[in-house]
Parts: structure tokens; C-alpha cells; sequence
């Protein structure tokens, strides 16, 4: 056997041959040069340490043998880590995972060939210049030898990877059908089928919010977690529910009996050694008494607690995403359906986000742990985010299995034909308020193409139904893919010229100015209404670069109804899913929900085909104008406890369309118009 010293590499050698030791190689060499015994007693062979080991078992050694003794835990956790990164890379490049069936197989070796083909192109291009920038012509020619061989081995590799993928996804094809014959589900992280139940879902769900909002309010008055659910009232605050440890739903007995659960635990008398308790127990008091009282309780749902008075809090307090944006679509009442809209929810998370951190960076006494929480919380956003939207997913999925109970627990052909009546009145209801149209002919097809995908694989031979109601719907999310693409590109565009026109106005009404202060100035002439002058430019400027913001509207949400669509049909796609794979009950259960899902979505597809849906170009800005007033006065007037529901809202945008329709048939101008339609609404 060859010894350790026979076998280790110097570095010197390394630095004649122009090659770099391994990290192995290195830490071996290391450990023997370090060594504190002759040299020669470092070269220990694999039968001397064998022999040596024998001994152990009679003899105990009362000196190291080798200067490595101490190291082979530390060579083979380094050789171990050196594994992990060759595999982790081996698999970045290459498509290893466990293929679900023959066709995912395919799929799988397609990505190996490819990526290796496009890993060896690239070897070849870039090692040769790497070389030539490191050792010149000699380095070239290594790097160009490095570079053919890459190219010959990587794609080699990769239609090895590929074929190996191919097969085990055949082989793996059997599994697939008895398992989807079955009810079970993919799952693409595990890689492996299972049982997917809608209520365990939930169950996960409620418990990863808990754990994401740790640390934050959930805490009772005598310091316990406090209790939420996914069905639960939204409200703008739950410091005071937290503390009495009920849910925003919670009934006034609800709340009775958990004050005085809590009181018990952290009054005064109880905690003697707890200096906060008369605070605490002060505070469990305060929010007993909010939320006992049904109009103070409303008031706290509504506005929070006012903390202070500063222009930031009320500013905060009177905008409110979620309210501006329902009044803003109409979205109200298909919210059951599609949930809250992605861009209200982002919107409001920015600048929940933004204030927050605004309020710490003022703070000057900010500790750096402060601001490694402040960063820490950003950092957190997209977890969070993609929570609420994995929750908004399953509240769909439980509202349409609610929906559709009338079908479910139908017994006759009357009961059915009920059911479908009523789902043409609610579609009704919905197309006349704005966007309604389009709303169901985007809610109408996803659903009616979810079921109809689900059915087809189920009761066609060999799925063919599903794969042609899966090709329809592809193509339908190819043409919503360029009408997004084709509104940034005109919002971007339209944005562009708007600030290209109001730089152009500014620049002109600079020169005015100069040009009348220059004239002043020739003719020596005292002008008392110097100050007044810029300020009637400034008024010029500003309603000129308002004029131009409002030629924008129509283009910005233009993009906003494209981003919408996308996001509803991506919702409702995994609501469906959710629906109809929930194992909690039998396949025959699953296929009528299929059914019933299929008549809501071909009744919406319908009507709003009717009503003129197909098509959401944006073009009326005065409309839109409307719209964002009246949603900045329900807005505000929600902030300040009115009461304004969503048909009051939707009422005030029609007298306000009215007004204006009045007003221009008049001839007045668009000033006076503005100004009439405000006051009227």
C-alpha cells in the first residue's frame, strides 16, 4: 500500500506545473507538513494503521502514531462536502429529478440534452479565452483542449442523463395511472403521489400564519398565542382581539368570557412578582371596553386604535388599497369567487411596508438589531405574500364548494334547473356593475375550463377530452400573456410621452420667465405683482401636468385589468384544483362538484359574453375619472367611520356618470363639469 507521505503532492509541484491542488489534496498536504513528529514517522501505511488498530484492542497507545491521527474526520467531512457541491452541481445542470410519468421523462431528458449541448457550446467558447487571459498562447491551448473536451463530454453526459430520465419515467408510468386512478395528487417538491385533503390544507395553513405572525401582535394579555382563523373578519387592527385572545369574528359572549379568562390570569393579586401586570391587566381592560360596546367595536374594526394625529398616521388611516381598488373594478361581488384582487393586496402590503419602515428610520435612537428586524421583515414580504395567496386559494376553493351545495343536494331535475336560474340572476347582478362583464367571462371560462380538463381526463378514452380542453386553455393564457405584454409596452410608451410633453412644458414656461424677467429688467420697470407672476405659471404647470397624468389613466389601467385577468385565471385554476382532488371525499362527489362547477362557469361565460366582456379596451378617461373619484370618497369616508356599503358606491358612480353626460350635453366646459360632478356625488 502506498504510504500518505508517498501519496501526498507538494505544492511546489503544483506551482511547476502550472495546475491547481484540490482542496483535498491541499488539506492532506497541510496536515502532514504541520505534523510535530520526524517525517518519517508520517509515513504510516494502510497496513501499519491496520496492524496498529489490532493492537488497540490489547494495548492502549500512549502517543499519536501519525500526525493525521486527529484528522480523518475532518479529510472525509471535507471530501463529503466536496461531493455535495460536484452533485449540487451535477443537478443544477442536469434534469435528475424523479420523473412523474413517461411523458414528464421525456420532458426531463430533453432539458439534460439540451443543457448539456448549450454547457458544452459554452465551455468551448469561454475556456480558450479564460486561458489566453490567465497564461496567454500556452493558456489558450489549454484552455481550447479543456474547452473540446467539455464540449464532447457535457452533451455525451447530458443524452446519458436524458435517456436514464426517459427510462425511468416509462417505468414509471404504471405508478402514475394507478395512483391518478386512484384520486391521489403530484406533488412536485416531495416528488412522489399523495392524498391531498382540502381541510388539512387549511389546518396548514392557519398554523404557518400563526408562525409568520409570532412575535408580532399575537399575544394574549398573560402572554399566550393568540388564536386566528382563515375564515375570520378582517378588520384594520387585532392588537385588542389578540389580547383577549379571541378571533376578529368572535361573538360579544365570546369576548365576555374570554376577558374574564384572561383577567384571571394576569390581574395584580395573581402576579405579584410582575412589575407590568397592573399594566397589563389596565390594558386587557381598555380593549374589553372597546370591543364590548357593538359601536366601538365597529369604530376599532374599521379605523384601528388612534396611536396619534401626525399627517402619516391619517394619511395611512383615510387610504385604504382594498377599498380603493373594490370600488375602483367593482369587485365586490365576485370577491366570493376570485377573492381579493392581487394588486389591491401587494398595494396595500407596500405600504403597510413602506410606513412601517419609514416610521423605524426616523426613529434616531434605532438600535442595529432594529434595523436588522426592519430588513429581516422586508426580507420576509415574499413569504408572506405567498401565504395570503395560498390562503386566498383555499377560501376560494371553500366559497365555490359552498356555492354549489344547492347542486350537490339536488334530488330532481327541478332541483338542478333552480340551481342554474340562480346562478343566471347572480350573473345578471353582476354584469351590470362596471367591469362585471368582463369579470365573468374571465371568472366563466377558468372555472368551465377547470372542470371541463377534469371531467375529460376522467370520463374520455384515454383523456382526450382533458388534453383538448388543457390545449384551449394554453392557448387562451398565450392570448392573455400578449394582451399583458402589449399593455406595458403602451403603458411604458404612453408613460414616456407624458413626461417627454410635461419636461417640454416646464422647459417653455422657464423660458417664459426668463424672457419676462429680462423685459423687466431692460426697461427698469418696478412690478409689484412680481411674486403673483410665478405663481400663476406654477398653476399653469401644475394643471398642464395633471392634464397629461390624466391622458395616462386609461393606459395604466389598461395594464392593471390585464394583470387582473392573469391573476384571477392563475386563482381560480388552483381553486379548482383544490376542489376537485380533495380526497376527503369519493371520486363519484368529486366528479358532481366538477359538474356543478361547469354549469357556473358556462351560465357566467355566457352572460358575459352577452354583455360585451370579450373585450376590455380602456378608452373613456373621463369614466375613469369618475371612478377614482368616487373611490377616493368611499375610501376616506370608510376611514372616518361612515357608512358607505358597495352599492351606495356603485350608486354614486352612476349619478356621477349622469352628472357628467348632463353637463357635456349642456356644453359647459370640462372644469365646471369636474366641479358639478363632485358636488353631486
Amino acid at each position: 500500500m502506498q504510504s500518505i507521505r508517498g501519496s501526498s503532492i507538494t505544492k511546489s509541484h503544483y506551482l511547476k506545473s502550472g495546475r491547481r491542488p484540490s482542496r483535498i489534496q491541499t488539506i492532506k498536504s497541510r496536515n502532514i507538513s504541520n505534523s510535530h513528529l520526524p517525517t518519517k514517522t508520517t509515513s504510516v501505511t494502510m497496513s501499519s494503521r491496520e496492524n496498529s488498530s489490532k493492537n488497540n484492542d490489547t494495548t492502549k497507545p500512549t502517543t499519536p502514531t501519525t500526525g493525521t491521527a486527529g484528522k480523518p474526520n475532518d479529510d472525509q467531512e471535507l471530501m463529503d462536502e466536496d461531493l455535495r457541491e460536484a452533485s449540487e452541481v451535477f443537478n443544477s445542470l442536469f434534469s435528475t429529478r424523479r420523473p412523474k410519468d413517461g411523458w414528464a421523462g421525456v420532458s426531463s431528458g430533453l432539458k439534460s440534452v439540451t443543457k448539456g449541448t448549450v454547457a458544452g457550446v459554452a465551455s468551448l467558447i469561454a475556456q480558450p479565452i479564460a486561458g489566453a487571459q490567465e497564461g496567454g498562447v500556452k493558456g489558450f491551448l489549454g484552455g481550447l483542449c479543456t474547452g473540446v473536451a467539455s464540449a464532447v463530454a457535457l452533451p455525451l453526459t447530458g443524452v446519458c442523463v436524458g435517456a436514464y430520465q426517459v427510462a425511468r419515467g416509462v417505468g414509471n408510468s404504471v405508478e402514475a395511472v394507478n395512483a391518478s386512478r386512484a384520486g391521489m395528487q403530484w406533488d412536485n417538491e416531495k416528488r412522489e403521489w399523495i392524498f391531498y385533503y382540502l381541510e388539512k390544507e387549511k389546518e396548514e395553513v392557519e398554523m404557518l400564519e400563526r408562525q409568520l405572525n409570532e412575535g408580532k401582535k399575537g399575544k394574549t394579555a398573560s402572554g399566550e398565542d393568540a388564536t386566528s382563523d382563515l375564515n375570520e373578519k378582517k378588520v384594520k387592527d387585532r392588537e385588542f382581539y389578540d389580547l383577549l385572545g379571541v378571533s376578529t369574528s368572535a361573538s360579544a359572549g365570546e369576548i365576555k368570557k374570554a376577558y374574564y379568562k384572561e383577567a384571571r390570569k394576569c390581574h395584580p393579586d395573581k402576579c405579584p412578582g410582575d412589575p407590568e401586570a397592573a399594566a397589563k391587566f389596565q390594558a386587557l381592560g381598555h380593549a374589553y371596553q372597546i370591543l364590548s360596546n357593538e359601536q366601538t367595536r365597529a369604530a376599532y374594526d374599521k379605523n384601528g386604535k388612534p396611536e396619534n394625529n401626525s399627517a402619516d398616521a391619517n394619511l395611512a388611516n383615510e387610504i385604504d388599497p382594498l377599498v380603493f381598488f373594490a370600488v375602483m373594478f367593482g369587485s365586490h361581488l365576485v370577491e366570493p369567487y376570485v377573492g381579493e384582487l392581487w394588486i389591491a393586496t401587494t398595494a396595500d402590503t407596500m405600504m403597510k411596508d413602506a410606513m412601517e419602515q419609514q416610521k423605524a428610520m426616523d426613529t434616531e435612537t434605532m438600535t442595529d438589531e432594529e434595523a436588522a428586524e426592519i430588513l429581516h421583515g422586508k426580507a420576509s414580504s415574499n413569504a408572506e405574500m405567498a401565504l395570503k395567496q395560498r390562503k386566498r386559494e383555499i377560501k376560494c376553493a371553500f366559497n365555490l364548494r359552498e356555492k354549489i351545495v344547492p347542486f350537490m343536494d339536488a334530488t330532481s331535475p327541478d332541483d338542478a334547473a333552480a340551481f342554474k336560474t340562480a346562478i343566471q340572476k347572480e350573473a345578471g347582478k353582476i354584469a351590470d356593475t362596471s367591469f362585471g362583464a368582463t369579470f365573468l367571462v374571465t371568472i366563466g371560462f377558468a372555472l368551465q375550463i377547470e372542470a371541463e380538463e377534469f371531467l375529460g381526463f376522467h370520463n374520455s378514452a384515454l383523456g382526450v377530452g382533458g388534453h383538448a380542453a388543457r390545449l384551449r386553455k394554453n392557448r387562451r393564457n398565450m392570448q392573455n400573456n400578449f394582451k399583458l405584454f402589449g399593455a406595458g409596452i403602451n403603458a411604458a410608451t404612453v408613460g414616456r410621452k407624458a413626461m417627454r410633453e410635461v419636461e417640454n412644458a416646464q422647459k417653455a414656461i422657464e423660458e417664459r420667465r426668463a424672457r419676462e424677467a429680462a423685459e423687466r429688467a431692460s426697461k427698469s420697470i418696478e412690478d409689484d405683482k412680481n411674486d403673483d407672476e410665478p405663481s400663476e405659471l406654477d398653476e399653469e404647470q401644475a394643471k398642464l401636468a395633471a392634464q397629461k397624468l390624466e391622458e395616462t389613466i386609461p393606459a395604466l389601467l389598461e395594464l392593471a385589468w390585464a394583470i387582473n385577468i392573469r391573476d384571477i385565471s392563475r386563482t381560480l385554476k388552483n381553486a379548482c384544483k383544490k376542489l376537485f382532488t380533495d380526497a376527503g371525499v369519493d371520486m363519484p362527489v368529486r366528479m358532481k362538484r366538477a359538474e356543478a362547477i361547469r354549469i357556473v362557469g358556462a351560465e357566467f361565460l355566457a352572460i358575459g359574453r352577452e354583455r360585451g366582456g370579450e373585450k376590455y379596451e380602456i378608452k373613456d378617461a373621463a369614466d375613469i375619472k369618475t371612478r377614482a373619484e368616487v373611490a377616493v370618497m368611499t375610501t376616506m369616508a370608510k376611514a372616518q367611520g361612515q357608512e358607505v356599503n358597495d352599492d351606495d358606491a356603485e350608486e354614486m358612480i352612476k349619478q356621477a356618470r349622469n352628472m357628467r353626460a348632463e353637463v357635456e350635453s349642456m356644453g359647459y366646459d370640462s372644469n365646471v363639469s369636474d366641479k358639478d360632478v363632485k358636488e353631486k356625488a
